[in-house]
């Protein structure tokens, strides 16, 4: 890969993580059963794409 490609699979993890990070503080600020579990959901698939991603770098 070249430089700027690493820099951009870079960024996309950055991104994600960040994603990641906020539906996981969303789903802790929530009452509501039904949105926590959506926000949770949300995290996880952040989570697999960041996996799915950092594959591609080993």
């Amino acid at each position: 890969m070249s430089e700027k490609e690493l820099l951009y699979v870079e960024d996309c993890l950055n991104q994600t993580k960040h994603l990641y990070q906020k539906c996981g503080n969303t789903a802790d600020a929530l009452q509501d059963r039904e949105l926590k579990a959506f926000a949770q959901g949300l995290q996880e698939r952040y989570q697999s794409v960041f996996n799915q991603i950092y594959k591609v770098l080993q």
